[in-house]
């Protein structure tokens, strides 16, 4: 698969075997991150490259939601919501909450429509966080992972009003929504 990807280990575009969200606790404090990852995958028997992203939120929490072939799967933790061009980094504390965003397309992305995938994906996550009353666009520790095939035709848009963008933005939409459901 190729993928374009925050993640911390594996992030950036490229092609990967695998994809791994990998549930920690709130204390987690490990700076070696490509070598728990490593340790995870290895568990797994997970062979090749791929993308690991972090999340204390509990992996059962977990939506998927699809929309015309486009999957999601999204873990929803916003216990500190932040907004993007809100207080400075260096008044803002660097705890707390994480939303990792999977996103998997049938189709071939450009790499315009790549990046423009990512960003249709957050918009989307913005808006889902809005519709739920959260005070912020994200959390300081967001990430998202986009993967495609990557012997299909590459598809050259992917913005919110593209067939393949809309699609994402719904399952998103849809993903982050449930997961920001307060609980009682």
């Amino acid at each position: 698969m190729a993928v374009l990807s925050s993640a911390p280990v594996g992030g950036g575009p490229g092609e990967v075997e695998w994809v791994l969200n990998i549930g920690v606790g709130s204390d987690y404090d490990r700076t070696d991150l490509s070598d728990h990852a490593g340790e995870v995958a290895a568990e797994l028997d997970l062979r090749g490259t791929g993308v690991a992203m972090f999340t204390a939120v509990d992996l059962s929490r977990r939506q998927r939601c699809i929309s015309g072939g486009v999957v999601v799967d999204a873990t929803v933790g916003i216990s500190h919501p932040t907004w993007a061009a809100g207080t400075p980094a260096s008044e803002t504390p660097a705890v707390g909450g994480t939303i990792n965003l999977v996103v998997q397309l049938p189709v071939g992305l450009d790499p315009g429509a790549a990046v423009n995938a990512v960003i249709t994906a957050t918009e989307a996550k913005a808006q889902a966080l809005a519709s739920r009353g959260v005070p912020g666009t994200g959390t300081a520790t967001d990430a998202i992972t986009i993967v495609w095939p990557t012997d299909a035709a590459a598809e050259r848009f992917a913005g919110p009003r593209s067939p393949w963008g809309n699609r994402v933005a719904q399952a998103v939409y849809q993903a982050v929504w449930a997961g920001a459901q307060p609980r009682g």
